[in-house]
């Protein structure tokens, strides 16, 4: 993708209004948090404490927005303490740049090194560097300075409090994540109806497991409903696609594949109903047409035959037993079972006190300079004390906001990171203009100032996920009534803003030029870690025919979890260097596309055959062990060829399964045609990401060219400033 074609696509991204479901009662009670805090502290004591209570309130409340599994009022105390916290030690080394550049910079690295605890300590992180940078200001010594921490950390407890005091959907992010997950196995199932051999992409189930780890303190109140439909939903998947495939289910065409149609359509109106009851809270209804179809598998006038009899049967009984749990809606459990290392059959989250070891190995393992998370680290405390450094030195007086709008914008990718740059200036112009327009109109009132913050603050926390622009116009006039309230004439800070944005996003775009972490040169990489963990998974299926014991089945489980999550990183990779402006390295964009629908495949034809892995009492497959190891063997190797661009090859599984097909006693037709399928993926991926002889030579000379090129670039001056991503 070209730059120019990049910048469009970004600030398409930016101004594009996400389709989201609002929740206005949740803006309510944040916005009733600030004003809970900046209506005393203007009365009592002074405009300056209500705007430091006013930015703790603020930040405390965007922060319970973001997407976390925590309970809201940790998330919102947390990101209090962490404003307090910079506000102080900001103060400390303020006065003097030679002691407060280092620790803008040491404080900024650290909140981009936070990014490897998920997006939402990166973001809270990021807010205490703009907190630092503003509140420095305010304090005229340490006691005031201490005061100013106080009250900020004031505005997170008030927040806490709210939360406490008026619930709103307790659970509600946890109901949600595993109602999409059972409403995507549903939109799975619909589309088999009329594509057996359709995709299923399994974020959903990923983000239902995460949601379903919780705290011991937690597990003893969460709803019964949440405990076992996520299970059902990861069982029913292989089901219902085994059911519609047409080498091991039904029939492609007559009276079984209206059958299936049939079943599979019912099992849909059944997940749906699920979903509907465990997001609402209340009992599950299902469509009388859609029951009476289920009910109809045990009739001796089935047309379906083995192994799809056996798959529907199947289907039948896990649908019947996530409407048994669905059915209870809401409803709390009475004696819940005590957590402990015998009884407890949760996904244990640690706790906020033995969170410090997990975090430490998250750090320490993006502490390499090929980390995007260590990268954007580097990039933040660079860009930080830049725009502090440039900002102090121009005839402006609040030049804190230059950082702060770099800081904000700033994310590990470079798409994000653009997009952000732009709704943050286009948000920043509109809610200046929109302020400017009221305080000129109104007047010098403090107390007309305050409530208009609020009613700011309130609208933008309900805008706030429909798109940043959108969000940011509110925040920049929340920021205008606030300096309005402390006695700042527009005329000075409204242009001041708008210049100092402009140069905080435009630092924050040319870091990202400067020093890159570009997604598209580990493409292979990513592809080879995700074929590695295909490979374990299908050979992990195959061993649980071989000798089917729980053993066998807790390592199939494993190795599903790892393959998705390889998948996961390869998807995240994928769509970030479809979205830059450079050039493939190793790995085209058409090879790209039909390797992952390869690897698709490979993992499709596992699932299927996970479907109809045999009881513990069934007779063990010799076949299939030895079929395991080749593919695993091969699958290993063949990821050390992809990652360093050589061809793969596939001896080892072509020798096993030509023997394979001479043995006697085959007794499953799906072990059988799983094993073929998986061939013809790995085949597939051979043919996507094999190159012949001659384009090869002519690969290696363009890579030659391109590195003599970036060589004589140096030796001038007009190097690529990017090659280093």
């Amino acid at each position: 993708m070209t730059w120019l074609r990049t910048f469009g696509e970004v600030v398409r991204s930016g101004l594009t209004v996400e389709e989201t479901r609002l929740e206005p009662l949740l803006a309510l009670r944040t916005a009733a948090g600030v004003a809970l805090v900046i209506g005393p502290a203007l009365w009592l004591v002074s405009p300056a404490y209500a705007a430091s209570a006013a930015l703790g309130a603020y930040s405390a409340g965007a922060a319970t927005f973001q997407r976390t599994w925590r309970p809201r009022k940790v998330i919102a105390l947390g990101a209090g303490a962490g404003l307090a916290l910079s506000t102080f030690v900001g103060y400390l080394a303020a006065g003097r740049l030679v002691t407060f550049l280092p620790l803008l910079a040491v404080w900024a690295f650290a909140a981009g090194m936070a990014w490897s605890l998920g997006s939402t300590a990166g973001i809270v992180a990021a807010t205490t560097v703009g907190s630092m940078l503003v509140t420095i200001t305010l304090p005229t010594s340490v006691g005031r300075a201490l005061e100013h921490a106080g009250v900020i950390a004031l505005g997170g407890v008030a927040q806490a409090v709210l939360i406490l005091l008026f619930p709103i959907r307790r659970w509600g992010a946890h109901r949600d994540a595993l109602a999409d997950a059972l409403a995507a196995v549903a939109d799975y199932a619909r589309r088999l109806r009329h594509d057996p051999t359709a995709r299923f992409d399994p974020e959903p189930l990923m983000t239902a497991r995460d949601a379903a780890a919780v705290t011991p303190s937690q597990a003893r109140t969460r709803p019964p409903v949440l405990h076992g439909p996520r299970g059902l939903a990861e069982r029913i998947l292989p089901v219902v696609a085994a059911l519609a495939d047409p080498d091991v289910g039904a029939p492609a065409e007559g009276p079984g594949r209206d059958r299936a149609r049939e079943l599979l359509g019912a099992a849909a109106d059944v997940l749906d109903a699920a979903a509907r009851s465990i997001r609402r809270g209340t009992p599950a209804e299902v469509p009388p047409e859609s029951a009476d179809v289920l009910l109809r598998v045990d009739e001796a006038g089935e047309v379906l035959e083995e192994p799809a009899r056996h798959a529907a049967e199947r289907l039948v009984k896990l649908l019947v037993e996530a409407l048994e749990i669905a059915g209870s809606g809401g409803a709390r459990d009475k004696t819940p079972t005590p957590p402990g290392p015998a009884s407890a059959q949760f996904l244990v989250r640690p706790t906020m006190f033995r969170l410090f070891p997990v975090v430490v190995r998250a750090v320490r393992r993006e502490l390499r300079r090929d980390s995007p998370v260590f990268r954007h680290a580097v990039r933040l405390a660079a860009v930080a004390t830049l725009g502090y450094l440039i900002a102090s030195r121009l005839p402006l007086e609040h030049g804190y906001w230059a950082p702060i709008a770099s800081v904000m914008v700033m994310r590990p990718d470079f798409h994000r990171t653009y997009a952000r740059a732009v709704g943050r200036l286009a948000g920043t112009l509109a809610g200046v203009a929109l302020a400017t327009g009221m305080v000129r109109a109104l007047g010098p009132d403090a107390h007309v100032f305050g409530a208009l913050a609020v009613v700011s603050a309130a609208l933008s926390y309900t805008l706030l996920r429909t798109g940043y622009a959108y969000s940011q116009c509110f925040t920049a006039a929340y920021v205008v009534f606030l300096l309005g309230m402390g006695g700042q004439a527009w005329e000075q800070t409204v242009p001041e803003r708008v210049v100092l944005t402009l140069l905080g996003g435009a630092l924050a775009m040319l870091a990202y030029v400067v020093f890159p972490a570009w997604e598209t040169p580990r493409l292979p990489g990513r592809l080879a870690d995700w074929l590695a963990a295909n490979g374990r998974y299908a050979a992990a299926v195959l061993r649980s025919y071989a000798e089917p014991t729980q053993e066998h089945r807790a390592d199939m489980r494993r190795a599903l979890l790892a393959s998705r999550e390889a998948r996961a990183a390869w998807q995240e990779a994928y769509d970030q260097a479809k979205q830059e402006p450079v050039g493939h390295r190793g790995l085209t964009s058409r090879e790209a596309e039909e390797a992952q629908e390869a690897l698709k495949g490979l993992d499709r034809a596992a699932m299927l055959m996970e479907s109809h892995v045999p009881r513990a009492d069934s007779r063990f497959a010799p076949e299939a062990e030895r079929f395991a190891e080749a593919l695993e063997a091969d699958t290993a190797r063949a990821a050390v060829d992809v990652r360093e661009h050589r061809n793969p090859d596939w001896g080892r599984v072509e020798e096993v399964l030509h023997a394979w097909e001479g043995a006697a006693g085959d007794r499953s037709p799906v072990l059988r045609r799983g094993a073929e399928l998986q061939k013809r993926a790995l085949e597939d991926l051979a043919a996507a990401v094999s190159r012949t002889p001659l384009e090869r030579d002519v690969s290696s000379a363009r890579e030659e060219q391109r590195v003599r090129a970036a060589v004589d670039g140096e030796g001038d001056g007009s190097g690529p400033v990017h090659r280093g991503g």
